[in-house]
């Protein structure tokens, strides 16, 4: 093995065209480049964003923290002031005789014409 290695070393043409095989075959930069290049390169080694599974498979939990939140302001632990501020509207509607808001039945509109 050690004798391989110090072939690698060795200038001839060779030498430099097995080391730029091997650097081929194993990803590596294939010729010597500057330190503003290797950072290009390492840019590029590195998987895109979109093939991160720690970027793509990162889904939060919207239901549930929604039931927990919902249980939690239930017993009077949590305070969603947009939930409180749409029942007090509702409220002083009915208050005012006005009934609850119903959507209007869906209309196909293929049938109405």
């Amino acid at each position: 093995m050690r004798k391989y290695v110090n072939l690698a070393n060795v200038g001839t043409n060779y030498a430099m065209r097995m080391n730029r095989l091997s650097n081929r075959i194993f990803g590596e930069v294939v010729r010597p480049t500057n330190q503003k290049s290797m950072k290009v390169v390492q840019l590029f080694s590195e998987k895109p964003v979109n093939k991160r599974p720690e970027i793509v498979e990162y889904y939060p939990r919207f239901n549930e923290t929604e039931k927990l939140m919902t249980h939690l302001r239930n017993y009077g632990l949590f305070r969603d002031e947009h939930k409180d501020f749409k029942e007090e509207y509702q409220r002083l509607r009915e208050l005012r005789g006005k009934p609850r808001w119903i959507p209007p039945p869906f209309r196909n509109k293929d049938k109405s014409k």
